[in-house]
C-alpha cells in the first residue's frame, strides 16, 4: 500500500441497496471482498451478530416504529475495505517510526471470561479451558447457536463478555479483529482519532 495526497472524482452516487441489486457491475470489488472475508475467517476474528436498528419517524416526527436494519454484503464489503484501510495506515506510521494512535481493543477479563464460561455452560456450551481464548472460539459459539432461539441473547452476553474497544499511543493489538495493528483512519471529518492518524501521515 501506499499514501498520497489525491482528488477523487465521483462517478456515481449510489445506495447499498443499488450495489447490492447490482452485483454483477462491481464484480472485481466483490471478488476482492470474497478474498477479505477469506483472510477474516484464516484469522478468525468475532463476528457479532447484533443488527443495527433502523427507527420510521411520522411526518410530524413521531416514532411509527424501530425496526432491524438489513445487513447486506455491500453494508460488509465496505466494512472490510474500511478494516483493511484501517491496518495499512497503522502499518505505515509503525514504517515511518511516526506516532499512531492505535483502536485497541483487550481480551475479555477473567472475571468477564468466567461469567461467559457459566453462561455457556448452562447452554451445554463449552470453551477452551485457560485464559488465552481466541476470538474464533468466542466465533464458533456464536455459529454453533446461529439460527436458534438463544441466538440473540447469545451475541448479546458475548458482547457484554467483551473489554470495551479504545484508542491508544500503546498497541495492544484488536482481540475482537484478531489484528495485531489497527487503527481508525477512514471518518477523519468525523472522528478525531482519524484526524490525529491522517495529520500524523
Amino acid at each position: 500500500h501506499r499514501f498520497g495526497r489525491g482528488l477523487m472524482r465521483s462517478a456515481a452516487r449510489m445506495t447499498y441497496e443499488q450495489v447490492e441489486q447490482d452485483q454483477d457491475r462491481f464484480q472485481p470489488l466483490y471478488a476482492a471482498y470474497r478474498a477479505l472475508i477469506a483472510e477474516r475467517t484464516r484469522r478468525g476474528t468475532l463476528d457479532l451478530d447484533l443488527p443495527e436498528r433502523k427507527v420510521v419517524l411520522g411526518p410530524t416526527g413521531q416514532v411509527l416504529s424501530v425496526a432491524p436494519r438489513p445487513r447486506l454484503d455491500s453494508h460488509r464489503l465496505i466494512e472490510e475495505f474500511m478494516v483493511l484501510a484501517n491496518v495499512a495506515a497503522a502499518e505505515e506510521l509503525e514504517r515511518l517510526h511516526r506516532p499512531c494512535m492505535y483502536r485497541v481493543h483487550a481480551p475479555p477479563t477473567d472475571e468477564k471470561l468466567a461469567n461467559l464460561r457459566t453462561f455457556l455452560a448452562a447452554l451445554g456450551i463449552s470453551l477452551p479451558p485457560g485464559d488465552q481464548v481466541h476470538p474464533r472460539d468466542l466465533d464458533h459459539v456464536l455459529r454453533l447457536v446461529a439460527d436458534t432461539p438463544e441466538a440473540p441473547m447469545v451475541n448479546e452476553v458475548m458482547l457484554r463478555s467483551q473489554s470495551q474497544a479504545a484508542y491508544s499511543p500503546d498497541n495492544i493489538g484488536h482481540f475482537g479483529l484478531a489484528l495485531t495493528r489497527y487503527a481508525h483512519f477512514t471518518s477523519p471529518i468525523r472522528r478525531y482519532a482519524d484526524l490525529l492518524v491522517h495529520r500524523a501521515l
